[in-house]
């Protein structure tokens, strides 16, 4: 049987919509949303009529009729810590999102307006995999401060997207291999995947690991206590210090690594110091996720937007090849993997998850 399945991203300006047959996209849309649209909105989830419309607005556009789907599926937001997989969106999950219980995020309205879209044609809503997937071991939630247990945020949707399409690849299942998969975007998150658990990895949106284009990653804790303290800085300072104003932005003055590698090209020494040293710290938190399987991983995959670069990859590679194969998997394509998610439960090749 041949499902049809609508996905959705929100983001922060903007909403994805990809329109998908089996795993096949037949059709996809990215709607820009104006910073003067969305200043009358004082919360994120006050957006939330605002953008149900613009969704099916541009679905009559692209003449794609609500009632032909089969479900509906969108990016999880800011849940409560939960196991991968594909999740039915019920109301416990509508009411945590609606109040902003664990965190305001463009991406919380996604399992709202699944819901909303779903309820009009009787059929099912779900989310895939939220960036709050936490299957760490307990030993990986310990750290030097009792009141500060280690969060798991990451890329959960590609990481594990990528995770199964590798396994596919090598004609094995997932669940039979370990992994170590790094997506490298905007920020970084290095995975080690156990047998399908991400039993370790890096806190990619509160500050860990290898500094990126634009998240300061670890940094020394005294340095940047004396850093807050002498400049005075607000909380609201230090978290986009920390996230969205680090990195290759407070280095070079762009988050885009295209960018830095052509001031490489044109002999600029210092960007070629700094791109070097946040692939060395990549390579390190690799070699550091080996540690859980005591080295014993079967591939390391590199994906997301910089694993287009063959500068970053060759480097990369020549690092790390040493614990094992490197395959390669560029971009996020998320929108696909929304659909997977939703396609393994329309077809019964794995059950559904109930938000508890």
């Amino acid at each position: 049987m041949v499902y049809k399945v609508l996905a959705i991203n929100p983001g922060s300006t903007s909403t994805k919509i990809g329109v998908f047959l089996d795993e096949e996209e037949i059709w996809s849309q990215n709607i820009n949303h104006r910073a003067h649209e969305l200043a009358d909105f004082t919360a994120t989830i006050d957006q939330l009529s605002f953008r149900l419309e613009k969704i099916k607005d541009c679905l009559h556009a692209g003449q794609h009729q609500l009632a032909e789907f089969d479900a509906i599926v969108a990016r999880g937001g800011l849940l409560k810590p939960l196991t991968g997989g594909t999740y039915r969106v019920n109301d416990r999950m509508l009411a945590d999102l609606r109040q902003a219980k664990f965190g305001s995020h463009a991406s919380n309205l996604g399992a709202v307006l699944a819901r909303e879209l779903a309820d009009s044609i009787s059929k099912p809503a779900y989310i895939v995999d939220p960036v709050v997937v936490d299957e760490l071991m307990p030993i990986a939630r310990v750290t030097g401060l009792p009141d500060m247990e280690k969060r798991s945020i990451f890329h959960a949707l590609n990481q594990k997207a990528i995770a199964r399409r590798l396994a596919k690849s090598v004609q094995r299942k997932v669940e039979e291999l370990n992994l170590i998969v790094a997506h490298m975007g905007g920020g970084i998150s290095i995975g080690c995947h156990q047998r399908g658990r991400v039993v370790e990895v890096n806190n990619a949106l509160n500050g860990a690991g290898p500094f990126s284009p634009e998240r300061a990653g670890t940094v020394q804790a005294e340095s940047l206590v004396d850093l807050i303290f002498g400049k005075q800085l607000s909380k609201e300072a230090v978290a986009k210090m920390l996230a969205g104003k680090g990195g290759l932005v407070a280095h070079l003055g762009t988050n885009d690594a295209r960018e830095v590698e052509k001031m490489i090209q044109a002999g600029d020494e210092r960007a070629e110091v700094v791109y070097d040293a946040m692939i060395y710290q990549i390579a390190r938190e690799i070699a550091a996720a080996a540690v859980p399987v005591q080295g014993e991983v079967d591939y390391i995959v590199l994906t997301g937007g910089m694993a287009y670069s063959q500068y970053l990859t060759e480097k990369l590679t020549a690092y790390v090849k040493f614990i094992a194969p490197v395959m390669i998997f560029p971009g996020e394509d998320e929108l696909k993997a929304l659909a997977e998610g939703a396609m393994r439960i329309l077809a019964g090749e794995e059950d559904c998850q109930e938000y508890l």
